[in-house]
C-alpha cells in the first residue's frame, strides 16, 4: 500500500505540478512542464504502447496520452545497465529484477566454491523470476533472512535433518515451504514434524522421572502413532494434540506437587484438581483413557463429561444481514466472501473449506459449481461472483512462494492454503464461524430432509437429526406426505 501524501504547501510551493496540479516540492522540468517527485516516479513507472508502437516505459505526455521518450522529448534514463531493459532504476544504473538477482546469488552462494549448488539453483530462480521484485527484494534483505540463507548455503546436500538443526522460527519454516515448493526437499508432513519437536520440549516440563517417561509413552505411542496413521493431519489435529498433552502434564505435576504419582491418584485427588482450574481440565479425559488401557491408573477413575450442543447459534435474522453484508459490501476480498458464504450458505466448517482445491470448482460461462463433500453444490447468481473473481486472481501469485498452488485459499506459508484459525479470525468481525454453522444446520434442517441434506453438505445424518431436533423439524410428516402425494 502506498503511502499517503502529505498535505499541500502552497506558500512553499506556490508553482503547482504540471501533472497532479498539487504544491508540492518540484522535482524535473520535461517538456509537459514542473513535475513533482510522486508525479515523476509514476511516470516512470507508467508502461504500455506508445502510439508509434513503442512497447515500454511511457514517461511522457502526448496529446493527453502516456508516450515513449522519443515522442514526448522526455529525457530521463531509465535503460538498465546490465540487462538493457528499459524500467525504473533501482541502484547502480540497474534494474530492481537485476539487483534482487545479484542479491540472491550472493546469499545462496556456497562459501567454498562462491556459487549456488545445483540443488538450489530451483528456488534461486525462481525468487529471481517472481512477479514482484521488489517484495523478494524487500524479504531477502531483512537481515535474519540473510543470515539463515547464507546458512543453508553452507550446507552440502540440504536436507530436513539439516533444515531442524537450524534455530526453530517462522524464517525457517517459510524457508524450508519454499525449498519443498520449488522440489528441493521432499514434502513432508510438517505439523506431525512440529509435533515431535514441541512434545520433546514439553516432556522437560515434567517435574517427576516416573511421569517424564508415561507422558514419553504417551506421546509417542498415542498422538504420533496416531498422526503418522492419518497423515496429513488437520491443524485442529495438532492442536488438539497439543492442548490434550498440556492437560496432562499439569495433571502429572498437580500430583507430584501433592507428593502423589499417577498409579497412586485416587478420584478425590482428580476430582480436587478439576475443580481448581479451568473447564479445559475436563479434557484430561482423553489422557486418563489412555492410562486405563494401558493399566498405569485406576480404572475407575472418571471425568465428567463436558455438555456438548451448547454452544451459541446465530440468528436467522443475524444471519441473512450478514449475509447481505458479505454480497453487497466492498470492503471484502473475494478469499473471504467465499469463506463467508460457504458458512452461512452451505454451513461448511471453515476446517473443511481452508482444504477446497482447484480441482474442486468447475467454472462454465452460465454456471458455478463447487464439490465440498463428494457432491458438486451449484453457486447461483450472486454467489458465483467470489468464485470467478478468485479463479481471475488467486492471491499469493507475485511471488516464488506459491509456484502452481491447488489451494483455492492459499497461505503465506509456500505451498499451503490459509490455516483454519487464520480464516477465523478474518471472519470474526462480522460473525463467530461456529455460531454461524450452527445457525445454518439449523435453519437448513427446519427446511430440507436429513438424509438429502446430509449427502449434500457432507455431515453424518445423525448429526443433523440433533440439529432437526432443535429446529423442531418433523420429518415423519414429512415423509408421509411424499407417500401420500
Amino acid at each position: 500500500m502506498a503511502r499517503p501524501r502529505k498535505p499541500e504547501d502552497p506558500e512553499a510551493y506556490p508553482t503547482p505540478c504540471a501533472r497532479c496540479g498539487g504544491h508540492y516540492p518540484l522535482s524535473v522540468t520535461w517538456p509537459d512542464g514542473r513535475l513533482c517527485v510522486s508525479c515523476r516516479m509514476n511516470a516512470m513507472r507508467t508502461t504500455g504502447t506508445c502510439a508509434c508502437g513503442h512497447e515500454g516505459v511511457l514517461p511522457g505526455i502526448v496529446d493527453g496520452r502516456p508516450a515513449c521518450r522519443a515522442c514526448s522529448g522526455v529525457r530521463v534514463n531509465i535503460d538498465c545497465q546490465h540487462c538493457g531493459a528499459e524500467t525504473e532504476l533501482y541502484r547502480n544504473q540497474m534494474c530492481l529484477r537485476c539487483v534482487l538477482a545479484d542479491l540472491v546469488d550472493a546469499a545462496f552462494a556456497d562459501p567454498r566454491t562462491g556459487k549456488v549448488s545445483a540443488q538450489l539453483r530451483p528456488v534461486t530462480d525462481a525468487i529471481k523470476s517472481m512477479e514482484r521484485a521488489n517484495s523478494g527484494l524487500t524479504w531477502i534483505r531483512q537481515k535474519h533472512v540473510l543470515a539463515m540463507l547464507r546458512k543453508i548455503a553452507a550446507t552440502s546436500p540440504v536436507t530436513h535433518a539439516s533444515m531442524d538443526r537450524l534455530d526453530r522460527g517462522r524464517t525457517r519454516d517459510y524457508i524450508r515451504g519454499l525449498l519443498v515448493e520449488h522440489g528441493v526437499l521432499e514434502p513432508r508432513d510438517e505439523l506431525i514434524a512440529r509435533f515431535t519437536e514441541w512434545a520433546d520440549d514439553a516432556e522437560d516440563r515434567l517435574t517427576d522421572t516416573e511421569h517424564r517417561a508415561i507422558i514419553h509413552r504417551y506421546l509417542r505411542w498415542k498422538h504420533l502413532r496416531h498422526m503418522r496413521a492419518e497423515s496429513p493431519i488437520s491443524n485442529g489435529t495438532f492442536l488438539r494434540a497439543k492442548q490434550v498433552t498440556t492437560v496432562a502434564i499439569e495433571f502429572c505435576n498437580w500430583l507430584t506437587d501433592n507428593s502423589k504419582t499417577l498409579p497412586s491418584a485416587t478420584q478425590g485427588d482428580l476430582d480436587t484438581w478439576l475443580a481448581e482450574g479451568a473447564t479445559t481440565r475436563l479434557m484430561v479425559a482423553w489422557f486418563l483413557t489412555w492410562t486405563r488401557t494401558a493399566r498405569i491408573t485406576d480404572p475407575a477413575l472418571t471425568v465428567p463429561r463436558h455438555r456438548r450442543g451448547t454452544a451459541a447459534r446465530l440468528p436467522h435474522d443475524d444471519q441473512a444481514e450478514a449475509l447481505d453484508h458479505v454480497l453487497t459490501s466492498s470492503d471484502w476480498s473475494a478469499r473471504n466472501q467465499l469463506a463467508a458464504l460457504l458458512v452461512l450458505v452451505f454451513a461448511q466448517p471453515i476446517a473443511r473449506i481452508v482444504q477446497l482445491r482447484w480441482d474442486d470448482v468447475t467454472i462454465a460461462p452460465d454456471s458455478v459449481t463447487v464439490n465440498v463433500s463428494g457432491m458438486p453444490i451449484l453457486f447461483d447468481h450472486p454467489l458465483d461472483a467470489p468464485v470467478r473473481d478468485l479463479a481471475a486472481n488467486p492471491g499469493q501469485a507475485n511471488t516464488a512462494a506459491h509456484r502452481d498452488s491447488p489451494w483455492i485459499f492459499r497461505g503465506a506459508m509456500p505451498g499451503n492454503h490459509i490455516t483454519a484459525m487464520h480464516l477465523r479470525q478474518q471472519l470474526r468481525p462480522l460473525f463467530s464461524s461456529l455460531a454461524a454453522r450452527l445457525g445454518t444446520l439449523t435453519e437448513l434442517s427446519r427446511q430440507n430432509p436429513v438424509a438429502i441434506l446430509a449427502e449434500t453438505l457432507g455431515y453424518t445424518a445423525a448429526t443433523l437429526e440433533k440439529h432437526a431436533a432443535v429446529s423442531g423439524a418433523d420429518y415423519g410428516k414429512y415423509v408421509s406426505d411424499i407417500a401420500q402425494a
